[in-house]
């Protein structure tokens, strides 16, 4: 199906306007994108740096008083020493006594790593070997040392109350002698919360959902209204990665319910050089607040480019109407709409370079227009080329061409063209000419006649100029022989 040249034109000009216009709002939305994306990924850096700030000065407070909790903890732990070289059978020792004596929580650990006494009734039966594979190597290595040990900040793991533990063996190495001193009660750690700092940071951040701050076998710190203060297997994996790699590390999973995104960062003390120095932060965050500014962004540029689209295609329609009669007109004759002198010698071109294919020209001269003109008038000698040129564009195959050279002449480029099929095609221009100017009326009985000649290539010319010579020269023989008839230029030699 062949399309006009304004319409083509016009469907160019917008197709264009809409890739450009397209490209440049695209373009555009995704730069707020990406600019949405990194205030966000600021804000979760800024939270994460708040929580860290908020570790270390409790931390930092705990350094301070923590000397000498350490120095009760070593005297508490002689004194069991002593009362165990007295009554090692702990299942004589009064343990809720000794609590309310020491002020701590006393824990008996065997040399399987099991808590088989305590004050704190609910851990007994707590196996490390099980739960906490980290932390039964290293009371395996206490046990062997049998020297006193306190560490930092830690949690109870029953309650995920903070504590303070020491552990000391005893003198015949079958058991550890543990105490867990509460940090919550005491009074610098409610001044220097780091719980309530971070629980500052969610109540004012929409797009965080909650932070923990995770011990080196996983548990939480400080939370004790969690159900269960260990993490769960499915962010394992991410935790261990940060906490070995020091690299913060991502999963992606639910938080009750509704899509997160659980961040891992490795958190160094530079206060606790002990085994509980090293830490993990959890941040939990979403993406609710992204994907509401994205949508709303992806709202505005649809109604842009919409908007963009609207005037862009106005003006393509613009453009081409000032535009497209002028083009048109330089390579068509005005008067038939056929392709004119300044397109034909391309379209020659082009029909004849076909390696191996014939190629004919048919130069068609009515023989009397300038009668019809002259004493019919120029009205009469339009309507007669019109027709002329309709019929010849009805004749021709899809692929030929029709194109008006000037006056009464007309040019038929027929591609891939036997000389049998020329021959047959001109003959029926000629039949068609003459039953259609025949059955005129305004042309008062006048027989319109029609002249022919054939030059095929490349047998009787493989350039332009001299195929039209030799098609002329065809033409003339024809008028010579008489009328409404068509030559090959071959015959004219003979």
């Amino acid at each position: 199906m062949r399309f006009p040249f304004g319409i083509k034109l016009t469907l160019t000009m917008v197709v264009f306007a809409v890739a450009i216009t397209s490209t440049i709002a695209v373009t555009d939305y995704l730069r707020l994108r990406d600019q949405v994306l990194k205030n966000k990924w600021e804000q979760v850096k800024q939270n994460e740096m708040i929580a860290r700030q908020a570790l270390e000065t409790i931390e930092k407070a705990y350094a301070l008083f923590g000397d000498d909790i350490a120095g009760e903890m070593k005297a508490n732990s002689d004194a069991l020493l002593d009362l165990y070289g007295k009554n090692p059978s702990f299942a004589e020792w009064d343990f809720a006594a000794l609590k309310q004596s020491l002020g701590s929580d006393i824990y008996i650990i065997d040399s399987r790593n099991v808590i088989v006494y305590s004050s704190f009734e609910a851990d007994i039966g707590l196996d490390f070997s099980a739960c906490c594979k980290k932390l039964a190597k290293l009371l395996d290595e206490r046990r062997k040392a049998g020297t006193f040990f306190h560490d930092g900040i830690d949690i109870e793991q029953r309650t995920g109350m903070l504590k303070k533990y020491s552990y000391i063996a005893t003198p015949d190495k079958r058991y550890l002698i543990q105490l867990g001193y509460s940090l919550q009660d005491r009074e610098f750690f409610k001044q220097f919360n780091f719980r309530k700092a971070i629980d500052e940071i969610v109540r004012f951040s929409s797009s965080i959902n909650q932070i923990n701050i995770l011990n080196w076998g996983g548990f939480v710190l400080g939370d004790p209204s969690a159900e269960d203060p260990k993490l769960p297997e499915e962010r394992r994996s991410a935790f261990e990665q940060a906490l070995l790699t020091g690299q913060p590390t991502e999963f992606r999973g639910k938080w009750n319910g509704e899509p997160a995104i659980y961040r891992y960062v490795r958190y160094q003390s530079n206060y606790d050089t002990g085994s509980t120095g090293t830490k993990v932060m959890e941040l939990v965050y979403n993406e609710k607040e992204v994907q509401t500014v994205l949508d709303q962004n992806k709202n505005i540029f649809l109604i842009q480019l919409a908007g963009i689209l609207l005037i862009a295609v106005a003006l393509s329609f613009i453009i081409t109407r000032w535009v497209a009669r002028p083009m048109y007109l330089a390579f068509h004759d005005s008067l038939t709409g056929l392709k004119n002198r300044a397109a034909f010698d391309d379209l020659l071109e082009t029909a004849i370079s076909e390696t191996g294919k014939t190629a004919a020209v048919l130069m068609i001269d009515l023989d009397n227009f300038k009668w019809v003109n002259d004493n019919l008038g120029h009205d009469t000698g339009d309507r007669l080329l019109k027709s002329v040129a309709q019929s010849i564009r009805r004749t021709a195959r899809k692929t030929d061409m029709t194109v008006r050279l000037g006056g009464d002449e007309f040019v038929l480029i027929m591609p891939s063209a036997s000389r049998q099929a020329a021959e047959e095609t001109a003959q029926r221009v000629i039949d068609a000419i003459v039953a259609s100017t025949s059955q005129a009326p305004e042309l008062e009985g006048v027989a319109v006649t029609v002249s022919i000649g054939i030059a095929l290539s490349p047998e009787h010319g493989e350039d332009p100029e001299t195929l039209c010579k030799n098609a002329d020269l065809a033409l003339y023989a024809a008028k010579e022989s008489g009328k409404n008839r068509y030559w090959m230029y071959g015959i004219v030699e003979e």
